[in-house]
């Protein structure tokens, strides 16, 4: 289980673009043939840009040709099907036959203008409601590290496609874990970033400012590098992942905030996070025990959530293709879009101050990301809307809190369950902590080597 995969990393592969040993078109096409040999097995993609992906790729090769150095000029990337790419539908995991985008997206804008090669777009559950991939328009996305278990969700097929080696990197989102959870079940690094971080344009916030889109990748330096282009900055992030963090004190926390939900933290997970805490003692860090006063943060996430369900229900083009839990949560999200949702706006930042205060007392905060391993493909099959979000909160209870707050989050890999799949750890921080949070993961990053943790052929 260990080597690197013979696909290079999003660094080295501009790295190589950039010194001429290889085109943007020979990564392209080999990228497409991963894609579509891997596609039966993984179901990563919902659609692929195979004619404009290679235009664009042989559009970057006249670019570097010329001497432009773009940091990504060339490199291909997936995105998750819930941002708007031009000439392509934005379906978000629903049934139907959506309407073509007639404009790309902010981010799309900036990726392209940091000359990234877009190849398709990756599955995601119905409106990424759920953390596993699976729908009935696409089938099951599939964990390239044990093929009967779920890589999570909401960006389940860009964590796919990125831990199979498909492409070196994604572009996901994250209302409730979306990037942290699927990164975290596939070894993966995936960053939440501060919300407003990374444009939203055309909407002005996603799901009422829970959601804010990230990287997911195999290494620090590629995430941090993806989300630069993502920001359009320049090599902000990129250069927090080269410099040391200093010696910080960082509370080892897993308190689950109250969710009516019984829920209980899985020992292998517990072990791989004290395990963390080790390495990072080891690393000259001040590890203490700390609990954060989440209060009643839930009730200020399930107005803005199930709201956004409702808002999205409305662009589906044919609502009784839904599934019968989406349609009950938009029903919830009409009920709660009035005071409820204002209220829950308007207390955001008394949270902030209530949450926050831990952060008088450490500069970072090591969690699990997740209270369970990954669950097996169709483990929420047949399951009635209330029992669904029972499961999903008994294995996700950890990541959601911070999309209340709107602050930013870091999945780091922390090993292997005893039968061999993913688990993670979340480096938390207060508002626009990315670049600490960035530093101290691609410290970690240097004594746990996860990128060398490869999934079995």
């Amino acid at each position: 289980m260990t080597g690197t995969l013979t696909f290079p990393g999003l660094l080295e592969q501009a790295a190589r673009l950039a010194a001429g040993e290889v085109t943007s078109v020979e990564l392209t096409e080999a990228a497409l043939k991963r894609i579509e040999a891997a596609q039966p097995r993984l179901n990563a993609f919902r659609r692929l840009r195979t004619e404009d992906a290679l235009a664009d790729a042989a559009r970057a090769d006249a670019l570097l040709a010329k001497g432009n150095r773009a940091p990504l000029l060339g490199v291909p990337l997936a995105i998750k099907d819930d941002v708007d790419i031009a000439g392509q539908p934005t379906a978000f995991g629903c049934c139907g036959e959506f309407p073509l985008a007639r404009a790309d997206s902010a981010v799309v804008r900036n990726l392209r203008h940091a000359g990234a090669v877009i190849v398709g777009k990756t599955n995601t559950p119905e409106l990424g409601q759920w953390p596993f991939t699976e729908g009935p328009e696409f089938g099951a996305t599939r964990n390239p590290w044990q093929l009967e278990y779920t890589p999570g969700g909401s960006s389940g097929g860009s964590a796919a496609a990125v831990a199979a080696g498909l492409v070196p990197a994604a572009l996901g989102s994250d209302g409730a874990g979306s990037i942290r959870i699927p990164s975290a079940w596939t070894n993966l690094v995936g960053i939440k970033p501060h919300r407003g971080r990374v444009p939203t344009a055309p909407d002005p916030e996603l799901f009422h400012g829970l959601t804010v889109l990230g990287p997911l990748a195999r290494t620090v330096a590629d995430a941090a590098a993806l989300l630069d282009a993502a920001t359009g900055t320049t090599s902000m992030f990129r250069t927090a992942a080269e410099r040391e963090p200093g010696k910080l004190r960082i509370g080892l926390s897993t308190r689950i905030a109250f969710t009516a939900t019984r829920t209980r933290l899985d020992p292998e997970v517990r072990r791989a996070v004290e395990r963390l805490a080790e390495s990072l003692a080891g690393l000259g860090h001040e590890i203490v025990e700390i609990e954060p006063n989440y209060g009643m943060v839930g009730l200020n996430f399930l107005p803005r959530s199930l709201t956004g369900v409702r808002d999205w229900c409305r662009r589906v083009p044919d609502g009784a293709l839904l599934d019968p839990r989406t349609r009950a949560n938009a029903r919830h999200g009409t009920a709660l879009a009035g005071p409820a949702l204002r209220l829950a706006k308007a207390t955001e930042p008394l949270l902030r101050l209530q949450i926050g205060a831990v952060f008088r007392k450490v500069d970072v905060l090591l969690t699990p990301t997740t209270a369970t391993p990954p669950p097996r493909i169709g483990s929420f099959d047949g399951l009635s809307g209330w029992a669904t979000d029972q499961a999903m909160i008994a294995a996700c209870p950890y990541a959601w809190p911070w999309n209340v707050l709107g602050w930013p989050g870091v999945n780091v890999p922390a090993g292997l369950t005893g039968s061999g799949l993913p688990l993670g750890a979340q480096l938390l921080g207060p508002g626009e902590s990315e670049q600490l949070l960035i530093s101290l993961a691609a410290q970690l990053e240097s004594v746990e080597r996860w990128q060398d943790r490869r999934p079995p052929e």
